[in-house]
């Protein structure tokens, strides 16, 4: 079921509940009203019949006359008089007697002074009159013709209203509901329109702050970190390639050479140490990518626990030694910081895998091959710094150093794939941790900054 018609079928339900609430509490209400107003003219009838009988000099024949005579026309009030004995006194018409008063009757009208009730579609009442220091009980019984009239009418029109107002909802509903999500549907086509090809069609949006427009702006939101991501992907596919397609083609180039020809015991050794150097690179190459790939992971699918920063830092000084002799590392820890303040939630694995390439950066462009480790404190943050000498890096290259495969023309020089740097501010990132570089007066520098648990 469309929203549309849910939204209109809702709409009338809620509006027929609410209605049929109103017209149930006229009706009752009016009918009380009903009840309530008849027994009053009832009374006000018994009144006037037993003054007429006790105080004016009509007869009594007269009176059942005028009674007969009314009750051609109208619902005439039967009205009967009983004294103190319970004896009739006097009685419209005794033939008829709608309400044959019992003992028991008279005596409870005595008793309570006034009583009502219904007799099938009649209403009755009972009441005490006085009259020459005397009581007697007079009853007054009618049908209230009028007023159960006036109530069907009610009810009638009731009915014929609230299927009437319901109609009229449910059209208004699909009118209004089709208006109000025609910016919707309008979103549909132009999202029926959008494929991985056509990634730059974006919806439109208005000047409106109502959420349709505020989920185009999010939609458009999201197809441009799509277009981004797409285009990333391409661009790191074809770096990809590229890298991995030159030492391949080295290889297969030195090895083709080598079989072609006969070559001294001393050629086929540099052959194979030249084979073996691009075979080393790939493998730094297929490292570099897999522990990408390990970043890039939902971080709810890797594993974090407490890590001390300390060890860490001294496994990646320990490994980048051990791999690279001519390597200087030097790790220093202020005295003001604290052990908790070392402790953070991560992964240890790329936690190291990012040191290293900060240790490795920082050795591999430094003339002397030394790198500075400094870590301090403060209130709230833990900040690890990786400083070395030599050439700077140009402020236009500082823009891109974390892009994927970006080398400068300095980094040139040196080898490498251009993936370290971006690997490293993602793991960082991962960690909710922050990381800067800074390159001037002969001096880099870059900075990792945690927030203290």
């Amino acid at each position: 079921m469309k929203i549309r018609t849910r939204l209109t079928l809702l709409f009338t339900l809620i509006t027929a509940m609410l209605v049929s609430v109103y017209s149930i509490s006229i009706y009752y209400s009016s009918k009380e009203a009903r009840e309530q107003s008849f027994y009053s003219e009832l009374r006000n009838e018994a009144i006037a019949k037993a003054d007429l009988f006790f105080r004016s000099s009509l007869p009594e024949q007269e009176m059942h006359k005028l009674y007969q005579n009314n009750t051609r026309t109208l619902n005439e009030v039967q009205v009967a008089i009983y004294d103190s004995n319970k004896q009739l006194v006097y009685h419209d018409d005794a033939r008829v007697d709608y309400v044959k008063e019992t003992p028991e009757m008279l005596s409870q009208i005595f008793r309570k002074k006034r009583i009502s009730f219904f007799l099938n579609d009649l209403q009755v009442i009972g009441m005490v009159y006085h009259y020459e220091g005397k009581s007697y009980a007079v009853t007054a019984a009618a049908y209230d013709k009028y007023g159960y009239e006036y109530l069907t009418h009610l009810l009638t029109i009731s009915i014929v209203s609230f299927f009437s107002i319901l109609i009229l909802i449910y059209l208004s509903g699909i009118f209004l509901s089709k208006k109000a999500l025609s910016p919707l549907s309008e979103m549909v086509n132009q999202i029926k329109k959008m494929t991985a090809g056509k990634l730059q069609l974006r919806l439109k949006t208005t000047k409106e702050k109502d959420e349709l427009n505020e989920l185009a702006q999010n939609f458009n939101g999201m197809l441009e970190r799509l277009e981004n991501s797409f285009d990333s992907q391409k661009h790191f596919v074809a770096n990809i390639s590229h890298e991995l397609r030159t030492p391949l083609s080295a290889i297969i180039t030195e090895l083709e050479l080598a079989s072609e020809k006969d070559k001294t015991k001393e050629e086929y050794q540099e052959t194979i140490r030249y084979a073996l150097e691009d075979a080393r690179n790939m493998v730094k190459l297929s490292n570099s990518l897999m522990d990408l790939a390990k970043a890039s992971y939902d971080p709810n699918e890797i594993s974090f626990s407490e890590v001390r920063l300390d060890e860490v830092l001294l496994e990646s000084y320990t490994k980048t030694i051990k791999e690279n002799s001519e390597y200087k590392v030097s790790l220093n820890i202020e005295d003001s910081v604290e052990e908790h303040q070392l402790i953070v939630q991560g992964n240890e694995y790329l936690l190291q895998v990012a040191f290293n390439n900060l240790i490795d950066n920082a050795c591999k462009y430094s003339p002397e091959h030394t790198c500075l480790i400094d870590v301090s404190a403060h209130s709230k943050t833990l900040t690890i710094s990786f400083s070395n000498t030599g050439n700077i890096i140009s402020k236009e290259d500082l823009q891109h150093i974390f892009k994927p495969f970006y080398r400068s023309e300095t980094s040139r020089q040196e080898k490498g794939h251009g993936i370290g740097l971006f690997l490293t501010e993602k793991i960082i990132n991962l960690h909710h941790a922050r990381i800067n570089a800074v390159s001037e007066y002969d001096e880099t520098v870059f900075t990792v900054i945690f927030d203290i648990i």
